[in-house]
């Protein structure tokens, strides 16, 4: 079972989380099939961001969950199974793409790095209303 790693961003304000995404599966210059991965391709980190809810009726947390997974379906499935062991009563995930890159800042270059070695990192903050 992976590891997982959850940041609290709450102290800011707004995530800050500029990188550019694009949709999951195809690399950039690659045709609508199948791309296998030698040894010189770094891993696709996986991006997916939502809401989350520790007690159903509360505020909710706004939420960037960063992992490898070899497809979109088994990446949600491993977000929503690391969130509810995580505490997480109820999940809404808006998005899912690929990194292109390490991100700029903290903590989602940590959360990033911990993608690439294994973790399923979790980083919450406050959301804008």
């Amino acid at each position: 079972m992976p590891k997982v790693a959850v940041r609290d961003n709450s102290r800011f304000r707004s995530p800050g989380l500029f990188v550019k995404v694009r949709p999951h599966g195809r690399r950039d210059g690659e045709s609508e099939g199948n791309h296998t991965m030698n040894d010189n391709d770094q891993r696709a980190v996986t991006i997916i961001t939502g809401r989350v809810w520790r007690e159903k009726g509360e505020d909710s947390e706004g939420v960037h969950v960063l992992l490898v997974a070899p497809d979109d379906d088994t990446a949600v499935r491993t977000t929503l199974e690391a969130l509810a062991r995580e505490g997480y009563a109820e999940a809404e995930l808006d998005q899912i793409g690929e990194m292109e890159g390490a991100p700029d800042d903290e903590p989602h270059l940590s959360a990033w790095q911990g993608a690439l070695e294994g973790e399923i990192a979790i980083v919450t903050f406050n959301e804008e209303f």
